[in-house]
């Protein structure tokens, strides 16, 4: 099993590790090789996703938390 994600909202420039294990989230400063050519794709419009089943971006957590996923 995955014990961390790259997160990349759509309309944020950056990405996002999350460590599934410590339960943190960091920006990530620099990507090479080929999680740099998958970045590439994304800032031309393109979505890049490998080994995620289930992925939703909400609002905020409160909107998780009561159970609303917005569409």
């Amino acid at each position: 099993m995955a014990t961390a994600v790259v997160i990349g909202i759509a309309g944020e420039a950056g990405l996002w590790v999350a460590d599934l294990d410590a339960g943190t989230v960091k920006r990530l400063d620099a990507v090479t090789g080929d999680l740099a050519k998958a970045a590439d794709i994304r800032k031309t419009g393109g979505t890049f996703v490998k080994n995620v089943d289930f992925a939703v971006a909400v609002s905020s957590a409160k909107a998780v938390f009561s159970g609303h996923v917005e569409s």
